[in-house]
């Protein structure tokens, strides 16, 4: 008790943590041992922060959490963030965070009819909470904000850390510490960080203080709670020291752990800093119990690997299959927050992702068209296309300069709907001119030259010498970006010659320098090209090519044209560009080009070329006896129809 009075007293103490072993029955286990903590540096006092709310009365919520209100607290929660998402505590532990209090009283009696957190501190205020109701009064706080909207939730927040009552309650909390239950101690903690009491307030410290002094002591179900807590919160020495901690007494009770939920909140809690041994042994515990994961617990493993940026493809196929079976009732949030996950995985599965194509566009007409947004395949390309068309001012301009990019970047072509499509979009996105940046406006360009769409109510006022005088202060961190997207414009117009009022140029001073690319060939494809020219009479090769200062390509092979006998000009010679993308640079499970790539292949055939692509993936799975001939179908396919009439 003698340490917890000197760290109420804000005295200097640093924290350590070490390994203690105690014996039982022979055997040595890991024990966390905590040691004093450190001075604590925000000091949570009333006559401090009242002294704060007379100077600047609207900027209260703002001081008490250090600039900015937690990102929990304002964002719209995403359902599949965390598995705290509808209420920021465990789906299996929400029910019982009222039953730690069984016995009624008139706080008790009342506090289910707190609609907000200035009602449960009117009540606090005139029932003085026992220490065994700490923990709920500020549970129901923190839930009571959650389906509000961002406005209301601002609104609350700031009535609730003006409010008297709320450092009233949080003295209590602090002085009651010692005397709660270890669950008790974490709901709690959970809770006051989600408000966004600022983390190095001595309230806090202290709370951090408590779990690390009773850290042994706490079951799963209070580990698990703790480990939700201690994901979001920000370095300290005590926040570092207990998840240290957390990560000694996790490792050693891994194999008893029970529940799928205490496993990924411990596994987010720890993330990619864990060691890769550790990582290992969650994942032969998460598939051990695989057997018997829901749906949600097959998302919400999937984030957690992704949070702890570990691949391991047994599980995420389990998973995978799970969701997969179960499509249909999954609601856009978790299904999204799925698919990024696996995005940042690397994880892809073409049935999976055809499965879910299917489904967005079964479901186009009930989500919002923020939500559509965010998936790309044929089936909901097409939906969306036809919302597009029947009401284009329904689209805000952020959703306005989705659609383009989406549109552009994979390439995607409307067919017998494209002219009607962009005649929508056009009007809509003039109309935002006004509070457009002039970096959207440059997007906007940009993506719809892509589509080879160049409408002049947008070109003319990016080309305004008051836009592009905006352009001289773009942050150098942007700058190279800028002038790539300025460049493509610059050679659209010139190469595709677009129909437009008055001729429209972009000037030099915002194309910046050319860039001289200094990529090599592969050494496969090199090899290839010079074995495919070995037979070829009449042929040159020249490898590294730049044209017009923009476009790489791998190789370009000149060769008389068939019908040709003229020994000079250009036009009696065919030129085959040769150019190795990403794999990238293609739709996924598809062939087809993404935007970039096509606008490149559209160029290069307006100069001449005849693009042909192949892929390094193609070439280092091809035998390396089969890659010459591989490469000679795909330059010269005559070669192969020849070759097949012979046979």
């Amino acid at each position: 008790m003698g340490d917890k009075r000197g760290n109420e007293m804000g005295m200097p103490l640093q924290p350590q943590v070490s390994m203690a072993t105690e014996q039982s029955n022979g055997k040595k286990s890991p024990k966390y041992t905590s040691f004093p903590s450190q001075q604590l540096a925000h000091i949570w006092g009333t006559k401090h922060h009242q002294t704060c709310l007379e100077s600047n009365r609207v900027s209260s919520v703002r001081f008490y959490s250090k600039g900015t209100i937690h990102s929990e607290v304002l964002a719209e929660k995403e359902p599949l963030s965390s598995p705290l998402a509808e209420s920021s505590l465990p789906d299996e532990n929400q029910s019982e965070a009222p039953k730690e209090t069984k016995w009624t009283s008139p706080l008790m009696d009342r506090l289910k009819s707190c609609g907000s957190p200035s009602d449960v501190l009117e009540l606090t205020s005139k029932y003085t909470p026992t220490f065994k109701q700490i923990s709920s009064c500020l549970g129901h706080i923190w839930f009571s904000t959650k389906k509000m909207s961002t406005d209301n939730q601002r609104y609350e927040l700031q009535l609730m850390f003006e409010h008297p009552g709320f450092d009233m309650l949080l003295q209590q909390a602090m002085t009651s510490v010692g005397q709660m239950g270890n669950r008790d101690v974490a709901y709690s903690l959970l809770s006051m960080v989600n408000l966004g009491v600022p983390q190095g307030s001595r309230v806090i410290q202290t709370f951090l203080r408590n779990c690390q002094e009773n850290l042994n002591d706490f079951d799963e179900k209070s580990l698990s709670i703790l480990a939700s807590c201690l994901r979001n919160m920000e370095h300290s020495n005590n926040t570092d020291a207990l998840k240290d901690g957390m990560r000694m007494v996790v490792e050693a009770r891994l194999p008893g752990i029970k529940n799928v939920m205490a496993l990924q909140n411990m596994m987010r809690m720890l993330g990619k800093d864990a060691p890769m041994g550790l990582k290992q042994k969650f994942e032969a515990k998460a598939l051990s119990m695989s057997n018997h994961f829901s749906l949600l617990d097959s998302q919400h493993m999937i984030t957690a690997m992704a949070t702890m940026k570990f691949y391991s493809e047994p599980l995420l196929d389990i998973c995978s299959k799970i969701i997969q079976e179960n499509i249909n009732g999954i609601p856009f949030n978790p299904l999204f927050e799925t698919m990024q996950s696996y995005r940042q995985l690397q994880y892809r599965d073409l049935e999976l992702l055809t499965d879910i194509s299917e489904h967005a566009a079964s479901m186009i007409d009930i989500w919002t068209k923020k939500q559509r947004l965010a998936f790309c395949p044929a089936a909901v390309m097409e939906a969306f296309a036809g919302k597009v068309i029947e009401n284009p001012k329904a689209l805000t301009l952020k959703d306005l300069l989705c659609v383009v990019k989406v549109y552009s970047t994979l390439n995607y072509d409307l067919q017998h709907r494209r002219q009607q499509f962009l005649d929508s979009l056009i009007p809509a996105l003039v109309s935002y001119l006004p509070k457009m940046s002039s970096f959207e406006l440059l997007k906007a360009v940009y993506h719809l030259c892509l589509l080879g769409h160049f409408p002049s109510a947008l070109l003319e006022p990016l080309l305004q010498s008051s836009t592009l005088e905006k352009f001289k202060s773009t942050d150098p961190n942007y700058l190279a970006n800028q002038e790539r997207m300025f460049q493509t414009v610059n050679l659209c117009l010139h190469l595709e010659h677009p129909v437009l009022p008055q001729p429209l140029t972009v000037p030099p001073t915002v194309l910046g320098a050319p860039v001289l690319d200094s990529r090599a060939v592969i050494p496969e494809l090199s090899q290839c090209l010079q074995s495919v020219m070995e037979d070829q009479a009449n042929t040159t090769l020249q490898e590294r090519v730049l044209v017009l200062g923009f476009y790489f390509i791998d190789g370009v092979i000149t060769k008389p044209l068939p019908s040709e006998t003229d020994s000079g000009s250009a036009e009696s010679r065919q030129r085959i560009a040769v150019i190795c993308p990403a794999h990238s640079s293609f739709c996924f499970g598809t062939s087809h080009p993404r935007g970039t790539l096509a606008l490149k292949m559209r160029h290069l055939k307006t100069l001449g070329y005849d693009p042909v692509w192949v892929t390094e993936q193609e070439l280092q799975s091809t035998p390396e006896e089969k890659r010459t001939d591989f490469l000679r179908d795909r330059i010269f396919p005559e070669h192969r129809s020849q070759a097949e009439w012979r046979n």
